[in-house]
């Protein structure tokens, strides 16, 4: 199953300055891109640990005795590494964002080109999708979705209309959605304006927030000293988060100075913000909002 190709792919695997017989950690395995450029890598003592909470990522797993695949959410990534009697890793890469798989697959509902359930579940299981929250939210909690998530300034009039409209039959589908928004969707912008819809809906449904926060915190804790993480986001909210716990260690706030007065950082930048080059943007349109950022633990 080919899931997309892989964004930065020679940047985010050389960002971990692999050593051979290492462990390394693949959060977001999705069609597995990085996971078998970190193979090629690696040797015959070698470990790599993967996650991906959507189970449409077993096709693609890897055969190999260097290899394990998790179908769990990033966000437990200590726990399951510590059942697999694991407790320190010298590399951890996080490709974020939805894959090309998941947009393309047109009944999931990440996508605007396509009429589909109101779904964008990451993992099948989960029991909130894009249905609860465009039916059962509350005005508020509607309006901070929007808000917050989508960063969209007309979120409480949005929310309003969907609570007004929702009121003589369920928004069901995303055609369905996209009628009830039309008002807000001028034609020089309705692309834009909807993929911020939708990225609100899909990241309110998918926690991921919180999950890249408790992901990066427990990334920090699990890598040993001069350990790598190399994470690529899509939009500014996850990137502002990763910039800021890659710089700080922390996500609000200014981290505690010594006895000198210097800044006590987890972390240094290994290099400046990294995005691709026109060429591979050319070959893959997932690749225009790409930034990476590596960083070492110290």
């Amino acid at each position: 199953m080919e899931y997309h190709n892989p964004v930065l792919l020679q940047a985010t695997v050389g960002g971990l300055a692999i050593k051979p017989d290492g462990v390394y950690v693949d959060v977001t395995f999705g069609g597995g891109g990085h996971s078998r450029e970190i193979l090629r890598q690696l040797g015959p003592n070698g470990k790599l640990f993967a996650f991906d909470q959507d189970t449409d990522a077993l096709a693609n797993a890897i055969a190999d005795d260097r290899f394990t695949l998790i179908t769990e959410n990033f966000r437990y990534i200590k726990r399951f590494l510590r059942f697999h009697n694991v407790k320190n890793v010298d590399g951890i890469l996080a490709d974020l964002g939805v894959s090309s798989h998941q947009f393309d697959v047109a009944e999931r509902g990440f996508s605007t080109r396509f009429d589909a359930e109101l779904d964008m579940r990451m993992d099948q299981k989960g029991a909130l999708s894009a249905y609860h929250v465009v039916n059962e939210y509350d005005q508020a909690n509607l309006s901070r979705v929007f808000l917050d998530y989508g960063e969209l300034k007309s979120a409480p009039a949005i929310a309003r209309v969907i609570i007004e409209a929702r009121e003589s039959q369920p928004i069901k589908n995303t055609e369905a959605l996209k009628h009830v928004l039309a008002r807000f969707l001028p034609a020089h912008k309705s692309n834009k304006i909807l993929a911020q819809m939708y990225q609100a809906i899909r990241i309110e449904v998918n926690q991921e927030m919180e999950a890249l926060r408790e992901f990066l915190e427990q990334s920090l804790e699990i890598l040993t000293p001069g350990g790598r993480l190399s994470v690529i986001s899509y939009h500014s909210l996850e990137d502002r988060l990763v910039k800021r716990f890659v710089k700080n260690g922390m996500f609000e706030g200014e981290p505690e100075r010594d006895f000198f007065g210097n800044f006590s950082v987890p972390f240094k930048t290994i290099e400046k913000l990294i995005v691709p080059d026109a060429e591979e943007i050319r070959s893959n349109n997932r690749a225009r909002s790409a930034k990476l950022r590596v960083a070492e633990k110290i």
